[in-house]
């Protein structure tokens, strides 16, 4: 049995509303390195990944300080 766990992309409007953060303060953290990054999904599209905004939301005071995941191939 194939155990893959599929994770889905969630665009801003939903990351906004899931976190509750404003946009400008959500750029603002991805910049400071404590919220995460998106993710390039097409030429003019990004997303987050749903496991990265439930990683952040269960220690936002907390996430980049090791915790937060980088993949700088597939990062904008």
């Amino acid at each position: 049995m194939n155990d893959v766990k599929v994770d889905r992309f969630m665009r801003l409007d939903e990351v906004l509303h899931t976190t509750g953060l404003g946009k400008n303060t959500l750029y603002r953290r991805i910049r400071e390195g404590s919220f995460p990054k998106q993710v390039r999904i097409g030429p003019n599209s990004v997303a987050w990944r749903q496991s990265d905004i439930t990683e952040w939301m269960s220690d936002p005071v907390g996430y980049g300080e090791g915790c937060g995941r980088v993949d700088a191939d597939d990062r904008v």
